[in-house]
């Protein structure tokens, strides 16, 4: 007994001895990116840890060991760009490239620019360790820098390859599909030479455009702080929100971990009439949501026309999200401006999720084992979707070709296949065979990272070597030039063998 008690002792006081300060910058106006954030940050607090957390999505309750410092001036702009969001089906691979960098530069100098940000930098902290949203957002780098802490960055997407740069992780576009193109892993010819395109020209507009903007902040905000250069490549670890059940394999060094599904928290009850709804569903339920951003509203009218007369159609149920008012909806439809995803996808009778194809949805549709029809429209959407085809547990229609005819032959022929639900099941059982839960392995990390002091002996040699060095430029121009030489010396030798003429003696 006295053994148990010493132990238990020991662990308290280890508990209370390791307890660091952690600063934690997500200040990006989308529910799916804070929803990462605070669940790694709550679990965090909830093991002792002294947290703060620079968010724009003020806290409803208090919690210990909690604290927030509230980012309120990034709304509007984020108001506006959710207005124009649909209309990115017309853009072009150049104008989505571009649009990526310039939202990160934006909401970057908000973030930045806020009053209580600007307050909470001129007073006096300490932080151990610093967790950082990457998202086109370099500058943030400079609360590392401000605080004289290791830093961690979690990427919301599979880490894309100017993310994969920060740690030295390498990124084929042989074979690891570009953030913006809807291609599996497994690309044609004419396919990789559009990758690769698509490659340098993320390489070239981060290089020139987004990077110089992020040190400009980084000057402007974090006075003193060394030119982005040296910060750029101070990420300890990596937290992305990945795994082999939802994106491709690619490579990664040790410091990148892949953590996707740990923001899925256990099912919780449903309101009393929605719990109803489901239970009474005997052959289905479809579940219709084009997450935070997008708004089903914002459909054309005669697109909501049509969806509605082909639900009409069904002998499922479908639950809908959807902002507005519906006078005209068949009586199997049932809608809201908002409802509990992951809790309605874990019900048993739901049998489809209709999603834009973003990556917390598609995660949260594997996770409860729920095939998937994707509705791309902008970012990584398209990417998702296609992976969730090629391994035959969704398909996907571009917005811009959705339309009566498509939709309804595409969603019956998922309702009829049971193979979609078959390759779901089989999905959600590689996401769920793991040796720890997702979101104890971020924590782990995280606080690996505290014992080892930024853990620099997990970082890459290539870090230190520059970009002609990484790629071997220097040694293919040192071998060519051997090469020249040799050959200019060969052909030397064969001229003067060739044009030499011996003197004969004369007798």
């Amino acid at each position: 007994m006295n053994l148990h008690v010493t132990v238990l002792g020991l662990l308290c006081f280890c508990c209370i001895t390791n307890a660091a300060q952690i600063l934690g910058v997500f200040p990006f106006p989308a529910r799916s990116h804070i929803q990462l954030g605070n669940r790694i940050l709550k679990e965090l607090a909830d093991r002792g840890h002294n947290v703060t957390i620079i968010s724009p999505y003020k806290e409803k309750a208090q919690r210990k060991n909690f604290n927030q410092v509230l980012v309120e001036n990034v709304f509007q702009k984020s108001a506006e760009m959710k207005s124009d969001l649909f209309n990115h089906v017309n853009y072009n691979i150049l104008h989505r490239v571009l649009f990526l960098n310039t939202l990160g530069i934006n909401f970057t100098e908000l973030a930045l620019n806020d009053t209580n940000v600007k307050a909470f930098l001129k007073e006096r902290h300490h932080f151990d360790l610093v967790i950082i949203q990457h998202f086109n957002s370099d500058a943030y780098n400079g609360f590392c820098y401000r605080y004289k802490a290791p830093c961690i960055s979690v990427s919301p997407l599979p880490v894309p390859n100017w993310f994969s740069n920060k740690v030295g992780n390498s990124a084929p576009p042989s074979y690891v599909p570009q953030l913006l193109v809807s291609y599996s892993s497994k690309m044609n010819f004419w396919q990789r030479i559009f990758n690769s395109m698509v490659y340098l020209l993320s390489e070239i507009s981060h290089r020139f455009y987004l990077y110089p903007e992020q040190n400009r902040l980084l000057q402007k905000y974090f006075p003193g702080a060394p030119h982005l250069d040296e910060l750029y490549y101070n990420t300890s670890l990596i937290l992305y929100n990945g795994h082999v059940s939802v994106s491709d394999v690619s490579p990664n060094l040790p410091n990148t971990i892949d953590i996707a599904g740990y923001h899925v928290s256990p099912p919780k009850k449903l309101p009393e009439d929605l719990q109803e709804f489901l239970d009474n569903a005997i052959d289905g339920v479809i579940y219709f949501s084009m997450g935070s951003n997008l708004l089903s509203q914002d459909f054309p009218i005669s697109l909501i026309n049509s969806i509605l007369k082909i639900f009409s159609k069904l002998k499922q149920r479908v639950v809908w999200k959807f902002e507005g008012d519906l006078p005209n909806r068949p009586t199997n439809v049932l809608i809201r401006s908002w409802l509990p995803q992951q809790d309605i996808l874990a019900h048993p009778n739901v049998i489809l999720l209709i999603t834009h194809g973003g990556l917390l949805s598609v995660i949260e549709a594997i996770y409860f084992g729920k095939p998937i029809l994707g509705l791309p429209v902008y970012s990584d959407q398209g990417l998702n979707s296609k992976r969730a085809e090629e391994a035959g547990y969704g398909r996907f229609i571009r917005f811009e070709e959705l339309s009566e005819e498509s939709f309804e032959k595409v969603l019956n022929e998922m309702i009829h296949n049971p193979t979609y639900m078959s390759k779901a099941k089989a999905r959600s059982r590689i996401m769920h065979d793991q040796p720890l839960p997702p979101l104890q392995r971020a924590i782990f990390w995280i606080e690996y990272v505290l014992r080892h002091r930024g853990a620099p002996h997990l970082k890459s040699s290539a870090l230190s070597l520059s970009w002609y060095q990484y790629f071997l430029l220097d040694i293919i121009f040192g071998l060519i030039v051997f090469c020249g030489l040799i050959v200019m010396v060969l052909i030397a030798v064969w001229r003067n063998s060739i044009f030499y003429k011996p003197k004969l003696k004369q007798y």
